[in-house]
């Protein structure tokens, strides 16, 4: 018998975080060095969870680990030395088994930076700035044994906080 997907598969609010290129993330042609945006993802990603109240550190305190299993990412334009770049983060699908995000790198002036004011219902052609990069990463949630765990059975509050985002919800 097969069971029905309980994924839900649609598209959350973007978060986004801002920060200036630092030099030691660029090479001596003061161009970023590819690996640096995989560590923006995943400021991204923390930051989306601390925005929802929630931190890394607490969930894994509570047991849940969540390690990537999978990354797409496309190189557009580059980002260079002291650049102001916001990183925006949404979710693509979830379930209690697993977690997908979606990424922009955006150059934005010091005036979009300003501006900068996203609702619900931004969608990827109003996000301001001139793209550098995109991607996604897939995450499973497992415990501290690298064994699945279900996040509504291991950290229900963060699992209600997640799905309310994706569903549009307030948290």
């Amino acid at each position: 018998m097969v069971l029905p997907d309980p994924s839900i598969s649609t598209l959350s609010r973007w978060f986004r975080t801002s920060f200036r290129v630092r030099y030691q993330e660029s090479d001596q042609m003061g161009v970023v060095y590819h690996a640096n945006y995989l560590n923006w993802f995943e400021i991204g990603r923390t930051e989306m969870i601390r925005e929802l109240g929630f931190t890394y550190r607490g969930m894994e305190a509570e047991g849940v680990l969540l390690p990537v299993v999978d990354l797409d990412i496309k190189y557009r334009q580059p980002a260079r030395y002291d650049d102001l770049v916001t990183v925006f983060t949404r979710m693509t699908a979830f379930s209690p088994l697993r977690i997908h995000y979606e990424y922009e790198v955006r150059l934005l002036s010091e005036q979009e930076q300003a501006g900068l004011e996203l609702n619900e219902e931004s969608s990827q052609a109003d996000l301001p700035g001139v793209l550098l990069t995109n991607g996604s990463t897939r995450h499973v949630w497992l415990n501290q044994e690298w064994k699945p765990a279900r996040l509504d059975k291991c950290a229900p509050k963060l699992y209600h906080a997640l799905k309310d985002t994706l569903l549009g919800r307030k948290e």
